[in-house]
């Protein structure tokens, strides 16, 4: 077969997708991408022979950018004559499904890495997306859901012809398990102190991932030897510095910006916090589980598919600071909890697997032949 893989940007192609493109190639298909390209291009793609297209797509859906998107998407799957396109991401989906829609020779897998409407979410994202999502859904041969809370919704409302569950797009668990560090000396290259207590958030550094909350717990907790550690960048930056300052955590809450040695990280911490109001299902608090770190989270959908309450960790109410303070005080005061959360964790990834979750791509490919 013929596959593009169309994402609206291409770091998600960087970040998830090329172990999939990786397995399509091995046999034997020609895999092309389109995304706009904000970050150079990861020599892999070239390596595996795939053609590059810069499509610039922007990541609001109301950009007058995306309708040049489209037409030139649309030319670009009718000359290359694609017999499949993979593609992600919201904006990049329905430009795909709608330049595909009278194509009879051209199947549209689409892989929901999290809906924009769910339980909790706020009114506008269902009065606009719920409806888009339905709409398209007739336009789709194939819905890929990767949480549960997701897959039943789609399953109940939406017109795709197949509808299928994969537990996400993959850890590798075995190369983080490679990964060995000296704990003291990681600990002194972060800047904190080696018998500190570590709590470790990975995430960018906007309203949705919800740090402030954290922040405010930490102060809360009033004990200066448990500490802080957010990697990621973003548009709250200066505000986040800002409220440690008012909540009198300077000393104890660093931030660390765009990190590539995450896994390390996550092996020198303690105890990894989620707090985010929106994840499909977080690669980040999968690694997390994966360098045995017992958790507290968000009781959101995506979480809810990864920690069991009470045994991997704690779901918490992402709005309640309160119940950040006393979760972190239940696994800091504990040290067996501690220990058992993070083999629980160890032990319930395994389901997420890499090699697990390309076996049933590769079944679901050989589908949609």
């Amino acid at each position: 077969m013929k596959i593009l893989f169309v994402t609206t940007i291409s770091s998600t192609v960087h970040t998830f997708l090329i172990p999939h493109i990786r397995m399509l190639v091995d046999q034997g298909h020609q895999v092309d991408v389109a995304f706009n390209i904000v970050q150079e291009v990861k020599p892999e793609i070239f390596d595996m022979g795939c053609k590059v297209y810069n499509i610039e797509f922007q990541r609001s859906p109301m950009s007058r950018k995306n309708f040049s998107a489209y037409k030139k998407l649309k030319n670009l799957i009718l000359n290359e004559k694609y017999d499949l396109i993979s593609t992600h991401t919201p904006v990049a989906s329905a430009c795909v499904r709608l330049a595909c829609r009278n194509m009879q020779d051209v199947k549209v897998m689409y892989t929901a890495h999290g809906f924009h409407f769910y339980k909790g979410a706020p009114l506008k994202n269902w009065l606009l997306y719920y409806p888009i999502e339905k709409w398209l859904s007739k336009y789709t041969d194939i819905l890929i859901t990767i949480n549960t809370e997701d897959y039943e919704r789609a399953e109940a409302s939406f017109k795709a012809k197949k509808i299928k569950y994969v537990p996400g797009v993959g850890l590798d668990t075995k190369k983080i398990q490679t990964v060995v560090i000296d704990k003291q000396l990681k600990r002194k290259e972060l800047g904190v102190p080696t018998d500190a207590f570590l709590v470790l958030s990975v995430g960018e550094l906007n309203k949705n991932k919800n740090h402030e909350t954290v922040i405010k717990a930490i102060a809360k907790l009033n004990n200066p030897n448990i500490f802080y550690v957010i990697c990621g960048k973003g548009s709250l930056e200066s505000y986040l510095k800002k409220l440690i300052f008012e909540q009198k955590v300077n000393n104890q809450v660093k931030f660390l910006g765009y990190r590539k040695d995450i896994i390390e990280i996550c092996k020198a911490s303690d105890v990894f916090v989620f707090p985010s109001f929106r994840e499909g299902l977080s690669v980040a608090l999968m690694e997390a589980m994966a360098c045995g770190l017992p958790v507290v989270c968000s009781d959101i959908r995506g979480n809810r598919d990864l920690i069991v309450n009470g045994k991997g960790g704690f779901l918490v109410n992402p709005g309640i600071e309160e119940e950040f303070v006393s979760a972190l005080q239940k696994v800091f005061s504990n040290d067996s909890k501690q220990k058992s959360f993070g083999k629980f964790n160890e032990q319930a990834i395994k389901k997420f697997e890499l090699h697990s979750v390309i076996m049933q791509l590769k079944n679901i490919y050989l589908y949609s032949k």
